[in-house]
């Protein structure tokens, strides 16, 4: 009987913090910041149009007005800091919920365009080379899989390469310049 009440008595004090205010809005990004959730909530600022700067992991000026211009637009409190409830916001109005993402990997990319000599207008599936498509390695990240790069965007796996082994992917661009000015960068790869 004892037993049970302690049990009780647990369960009871571990359900109010899981439903208690204060845990539902932890803060997840404020300025000063830096790593894997300010890069999330970067990407989900710059898929709304709304992160001027680049998404870099750290947790700006530039990137607490985006936050700011976002809570304006929901009619939430314009502090600058993502806590639980913003960040879920974001996720539906962003379309990236990176709480479902089922892996993730920092890969080496280069940009192609089918403007680039050697490439032609089509890929290995038969789509055609444009922003959205991305070269793997299919032993890594199978053909047709859904994925995003932050300052990417969303992209399909939709290509292969002589040279696309293990960590490394070609990042299609409508054109020539675009990929030029790409380059060749670390990126991470969620799959979504």
């Amino acid at each position: 009987m004892v037993k049970n009440i302690k049990c009780l008595f647990i369960t009871i004090i571990l359900l109010s913090m899981t439903f208690s205010p204060v845990y539902a809005n932890a803060i997840i990004a404020k300025a000063g910041m830096s790593g894997e959730k300010v890069v999330q909530v970067q990407a989900m600022l710059f898929e709304l149009e709304i992160l001027e700067g680049s998404i870099d992991g750290a947790f700006g000026s530039m990137t607490e007005q985006a936050v700011k211009s976002y809570q304006k637009k929901i009619n939430a409190e314009p502090d600058g800091v993502v806590n639980q409830e913003l960040e879920r916001s974001l996720a539906i109005d962003s379309g990236l919920d990176f709480a479902k993402v089922k892996k993730s990997f920092s890969m080496n990319a280069s940009a192609y365009s089918a403007q680039d000599p050697g490439c032609g207008p089509r890929t290995a599936t038969g789509a055609l080379v444009a922003k959205g498509i991305i070269a793997v390695d299919p032993s890594l990240i199978p053909l047709g899989t859904q994925v995003y790069i932050p300052g990417y965007g969303k992209a399909l796996a939709a290509d292969v390469g002589g040279a696309i082994k293990g960590h490394v992917i070609d990042i299609a661009f409508d054109t020539h310049q675009e990929a030029l000015q790409f380059g060749r960068r670390n990126v991470n790869v969620y799959i979504m």
